[in-house]
């Protein structure tokens, strides 16, 4: 009986054919074929929509090395493009277009503003979302400063901290003590869409309109939420990031969590933009200090995830994982900042947590195989009730 077979379909990030996650691919190859699955990479470009055949990029994990051969379209799909700015991107819309019926382990989530508001009409999530708004007019902007002392801008489709905007009220005070909102200015600092530090500045209300109006990248829309205090003593922000992932009983759990921690001067803790990794636990000792309560937000931190990655899966088709990017201030309240449906892993292997690293790779691996035997014993059953008909 052959082998079933997924292929890893993700994109170049260049016109040189450079492949980011090489070394992760390698390892998912490997482990693969310990479990008896074969897996190979592809990315759009190397597909004849003709022929439907597939130019695959295949290792070998004897000679550790890389080659190319045409072959058939896998029997599952594992989708792990991110969003580009470029005609690649293009071709992965045709090929969903095109494919679309085929079976993947993963199907594409929506933008950041549609998430937050499929989750915020479920009453059960809307503890865990800081207010945010479409930043449509400059009323969106002027209401939300008014509101709240700490804000982010992000684009609705972005990743790896890229185009973010933090802003802070920095307000003076009159004579009595109270604060003058005529006199107040706010502080503005981030990244741009090269994940380039922008130092800090300060700027009055209507600077800061114009300086948000002309902000980010032309036909990029832009979402602006609540902020939530998480600098440490150091100066640093941090968050944390939470891999649920299917097993290979086909059911959601957590496969862990761990710490993020930003450079020096940058408003982001992505690992991309500079940031390192830490212990969950190690992080919160130093920023809640009490063990029980410690104990409590990892598993409250835990079952809100897991019943974050159903519903999304409900609302949006088949997902096999979702990494949540969480907020935990210091009274140990939860806040979900944005949901990742193409995680990266590397953030445990930084922490230090093998074992965890090593789930998160495996995991989707079993659950393909699991939906293989689904597919198969559904497949023998109409086999079989077939042949009672023709009997």
């Amino acid at each position: 009986m052959a082998k079933p077979v997924l292929g890893i379909m993700t994109l170049y990030l260049n016109d040189n054919r450079f492949l980011e996650e090489r070394s992760v691919y390698q390892k998912m190859i490997a482990a693969g074929k310990k479990l008896g699955l074969e897996v190979f990479v592809f990315t759009p470009q190397d597909v004849n929509y003709r022929q439907h055949r597939i130019q695959g990029m295949f290792y070998d994990t004897q000679s550790k090395t890389w080659s190319r051969r045409w072959c058939a379209f896998p029997h599952m799909i594992y989708d792990r493009c991110r969003i580009q700015r470029s005609h690649r991107f293009e071709q992965l819309k045709r090929f969903r277009a095109k494919y679309g019926h085929l079976t993947f382990l993963n199907r594409p989530l929506r933008n950041k503003w549609t998430v937050y508001k499929t989750l915020y009409a479920d009453s059960r999530f809307r503890p865990y979302l800081p207010e945010t708004r479409m930043m449509d007019s400059n009323r969106d902007i002027s209401e939300m400063v008014a509101k709240y002392p700490l804000l982010y801008v992000k684009p609705i489709n972005g990743t790896g901290g890229r185009g973010i905007l933090r802003i802070e009220r920095s307000g003076t005070r009159s004579k009595s003590g109270r604060s003058s909102r005529s006199g107040r200015t706010w502080l503005i600092q981030g990244r741009d869409h090269s994940r380039r530090i922008i130092n800090p500045e300060k700027v009055s209300l209507s600077s800061l309109q114009k300086k948000l109006s002309g902000w980010g990248m032309k036909g990029t829309r832009y979402i602006i939420q609540r902020g939530i205090q998480l600098k440490l003593p150091n100066g640093r922000v941090h968050d944390y990031r939470m891999l649920v992932q299917k097993n290979r009983n086909g059911e959601w759990e957590p496969t862990g969590c761990a710490g993020r921690i930003g450079p020096k001067g940058s408003i982001t803790s992505n690992l991309h933009g500079g940031g390192r990794a830490a212990g969950m636990r190690a992080l919160l000792g130093q920023w809640i200090g009490n063990e029980d309560k410690i104990t409590a937000i990892e598993q409250e931190a835990e079952e809100i995830s897991v019943l974050i990655a159903k519903h999304l899966e409900q609302s949006y088709g088949h997902l096999c994982e979702l990494a949540l990017d969480l907020a935990i201030d210091q009274r140990g309240n939860i806040f979900l900042l944005e949901v990742n449906p193409k995680p990266a892993r590397e953030v445990f292997a930084q922490a230090g947590e093998k074992a965890t690293y090593r789930n998160a790779l495996i995991r989707p691996l079993e659950y393909a195989l699991w939906l293989y035997g689904q597919k198969s014993r559904r497949r023998q059953k109409t086999i079989g009730m077939a042949r009672d008909q023709e009997m």
